[in-house]
């Protein structure tokens, strides 16, 4: 993609964007902050990532700005249009692929692909030669007259996103778009999203798979409990971290005493106090030490341990990831199963 201007034009931008929901339990009725005052700039022809765990907030806020649910505060414009003032208009303007897919058993993906252009206002010939060219560009030509419960599940998912882009939308949201894909289908997809963008669409996806986010997109906003705790270049939220991580299993003191915290727990107040340490942390029983250099760290950790009579069980070094942002903003792990 050639870029011609050096200034970035926003396509999507929220300020404030809220969303609660209204729970029972039992006699009581409790009110769930599901969204928390979301503020974003998407650029136009970016794959800009929505990272963060199950519950989070991702989804809901799909939902918001496809129109399928209304905020209960802020504002946000999509393609040029006001969300909540002229939905219908933002509607034209998008595409949208949700989790859980929208095809039909009974159907040939050509037949779901000429009734969705035609839902968009497009003559029968036009919507003919659109699916046609989404059949192609999908490789999906030769599948096209079977019906879908006939695909695999990653044909299925190359049918769902050809049915959110055939009429032609600035904009797609993917939700979770390769959520339940083998490695080798998730590749592919890949190559799918970086086409679009490629031709000048700006996709919008949620994930909570870390390598996805990393590898795919050009850029990443992390959330979490509905509140937008990070957001940049997945180079430039790792840079944030600096320096190397230093993970640390320890031993248990004995047979008896499997799973007992406490080896871990003296670990950490011996390590935390030594000098090479910027930051500790414990996660699942075992120690995460941010510091300058894990070459020259791990032999200091290793003597400090011995001297302690700590058995060591475990110790790694890597650089930081973005489980190491997630991890550094809000004090618990990203786990990409």
């Amino acid at each position: 993609m050639v870029v011609q201007d050096t200034v970035a034009t926003v396509i999507i931008q929220t300020r404030g964007l809220r969303k609660s929901y209204r729970s029972r339990q039992g006699r009581q009725v409790k009110t769930v902050d599901a969204v928390r005052g979301v503020d974003l700039a998407v650029n136009q022809g970016e794959i800009f990532g929505f990272l963060g765990p199950n519950g989070a907030g991702k989804t809901t806020t799909l939902r918001m700005l496809a129109t399928l649910i209304e905020p209960d505060g802020g504002a946000a414009t999509i393609a040029g249009v006001d969300l909540r003032g002229d939905p219908g208009e933002v509607r034209r303007r998008i595409g949208y692929v949700a989790q859980g897919g929208s095809t039909w058993d009974e159907v040939t993906a050509r037949e779901e692909l000429v009734l969705h252009a035609q839902m968009y206002g497009l003559g029968r010939a036009e919507a003919h030669r659109r699916a046609a060219e989404a059949l192609a560009a999908f490789q999906l030509t030769e599948y096209a007259d079977r019906k879908c419960k006939t695909y695999s599940g990653g044909q299925r998912r190359r049918v769902d996103i050809a049915l959110g882009i055939v009429h032609g939308p600035q904009v797609v949201f993917l939700d979770e778009p390769t959520t339940g894909l083998d490695p080798q289908s998730r590749a592919h997809m890949w190559e799918e999203i970086r086409r679009l963008r490629a031709e000048g669409m700006t996709v919008f996806i949620t994930t909570h798979y870390l390598e996805e986010a990393d590898a795919l997109c050009d850029r990443i906003a992390i959330i979490d409990y509905g509140e937008i705790v990070a957001e940049g270049t997945p180079a430039e939220l790792k840079r944030e971290v600096s320096g190397e991580v230093v993970t640390v299993g320890l031993q248990a003191a004995g047979p008896e005493s499997a799973g007992d915290a406490r080896p871990t727990q003296t670990a950490a107040e011996v390590l935390d106090a030594q000098p090479y340490v910027r930051k500790l942390e414990t996660f699942d029983g075992d120690l995460r030490l941010y510091v300058d250099h894990g070459a020259t760290a791990v032999p200091q950790i290793m003597r400090t341990l011995e001297g302690a009579q700590l058995p060591l069980d475990s110790i790694e070094v890597h650089r930081p990831s973005l489980n190491d942002v997630f991890l550094a903003k809000t004090g618990r792990s990203l786990r990409e199963d």
